[in-house]
């Protein structure tokens, strides 16, 4: 059973992008209607509101990497400087599979990285599957080797 269909949960998603915000929204209504997506389009607009409305915080944060004002590295580092942050799962949702860009938000504390997927069905079975993922699997990083979540 999935485990986003047991409770409402708290989404935020940070892209610069509103074609692919959009697609992700309805990828996720799909999984579940019940969810809240919360839609920043840059890195000072993800901290100012998760600054305003944390506590308590987002279920999950999909954090893409190249938007304006902050990208998604500064967002990231910034996140996980701040104490009421940085427990908040991030996962890395962007274009990059560069091995060096992977490593880094591994390094900064991202907690997965997904390569945005190609098509809807794709960008939908990522979404469920980090949705699935056990609270403990979300809170803390896994082994290098298991960063990179694939379709």
């Amino acid at each position: 059973m999935n485990s986003i269909s047991n409770t409402s949960k708290n989404i935020f998603l940070a892209d610069d992008d509103d074609d692919d915000c959009a697609i992700f929204e309805d990828a996720l209504n799909e999984l579940n209607s019940e969810v809240k997506l919360t839609v920043t389009n840059d890195g000072v607009e993800l901290l100012d509101t998760l600054n305003k409305t944390v506590p308590p915080p987002p279920y999950i944060i999909f954090l893409d990497l190249n938007m304006p004002r902050k990208n998604g590295f500064e967002s990231l580092q910034e996140i996980r400087e701040i104490k009421k942050l940085k427990d908040i799962p991030v996962v890395i949702l962007s274009t990059s599979s560069n091995v060096e860009i992977i490593d880094r938000t591994f390094h900064l504390g991202a907690n997965y990285y997904i390569c945005k997927p190609t098509s809807y069905p794709l960008l939908t079975k990522m979404i469920a599957k980090v949705l699935a993922l056990k609270p403990e699997q979300l809170t803390g990083q896994p082994q290098r080797r298991d960063f990179v979540l694939a379709s």
